[in-house]
């Protein structure tokens, strides 16, 4: 059973204390209550994502590919955006309807996953604004070092102090509460080193999370992250169709998604062995080239070139 995000059908009649780690279903409206923050946040992005690339595209905020092709960057502003668009129409239901408890419409843990998701995207855009010409975490220690302004080195603090905050008031003991940490920043620098070829980290993202659903057997996370999960379906294709380019405010945010999804269904046992994977691949990441081990492993490359143009 997944420890810190329970299931929906469950938490309704958990004790108080329990309420604070557990989201509740509505027993009057069930499952398409909980779907409705994907369902509209979806309707949002597909609405805003058309005239967002025009916009992009005319005032020249476009950035080569890996094969040199100009696209609008950095698209994944589009994800948050979309978000908060959603808002509009959620936020009213869930007052204005008055559906039985808080937790119903918008999910108990939004503000914890609005606070992270949005505020790595940030981190990410000044990354694709003010980057300099350090890469990988020596690139930006050493200019960090150096006294040299580091966006990288803000991402991985900022990520940090996002993960800590978010993380707090939810009962966990301090193993926990530095395990889950670890795991949400870990996994958010990860993406980032995923983001190398259109459409790779999407794929990743999409990968993970039917996993963690079907195997958990558990939709209550999917929900929980729903309001972002939506978007960046829409705005995947156009990233993997080399329409537009994420860039690290999309990655940023997808590796943030990711590390939620962890913490929200994993147990600590299954925390601790996604932590070492995510060690493991992010020391190869910084040592080797990912690129290069999916071109030389035949099924990942052709799921890394799956769907792109010809």
């Amino acid at each position: 059973m997944p420890k810190h995000c329970c299931p929906l059908s469950s938490a309704a009649s958990a004790s108080p204390s329990a309420r604070l780690t557990a989201p509740v279903r509505s027993r009057r409206y069930g499952a398409p209550v909980h779907a409705l923050p994907f369902v509209v946040a979806a309707i949002a992005a597909l609405v805003i994502a058309p005239t967002a690339r025009a916009s992009m595209v005319e005032h020249g905020m476009v950035r080569e590919n890996f094969r040199g092709v100009s696209v609008p960057f950095p698209f994944g502003f589009v994800i948050p955006a979309a978000a908060m668009v959603a808002l509009v129409v959620l936020a009213p239901l869930q007052e204005i309807l008055g559906i039985d408890t808080n937790e119903d419409v918008l999910g108990y843990y939004l503000p914890q996953v609005a606070v992270y998701a949005i505020g790595v995207a940030f981190l990410g855009l000044v990354d694709d604004t003010l980057s300099g010409p350090s890469r990988g975490w020596r690139g930006h220690g050493r200019a960090a070092l150096s006294g040299s302004f580091s966006t990288g080195a803000l991402k991985a603090v900022g990520s940090l102090g996002l993960a800590l905050f978010v993380m707090g008031g939810r009962s966990l003991s301090t193993g926990e509460y530095l395990l889950a940490t670890a795991v949400i920043v870990l996994c958010t620098n990860l993406f980032n080193l995923l983001d190398l070829r259109p459409g790779r980290s999407v794929k990743a993202f999409v990968i993970l999370g039917a996993g963690l659903t079907i195997g958990a057997w558990d939709v209550g996370p999917l929900w929980a992250l729903g309001i972002f999960v939506g978007p960046v379906l829409v705005a995947g294709i156009y990233d993997v169709r080399e329409r537009a380019m994420l860039g690290d405010t999309g990655a940023n945010l997808l590796g943030g998604l990711a590390g939620l999804w962890l913490v929200f269904t994993l147990s600590t046992t299954g925390q601790i062995i996604a932590l070492v994977l995510l060690i493991a691949i992010t020391v190869y990441g910084e040592l080797r080239s990912i690129s290069g081990f999916v071109e030389r492993a035949p099924i990942l490359r052709q799921l890394d070139s799956f769907g792109r143009p010809r």
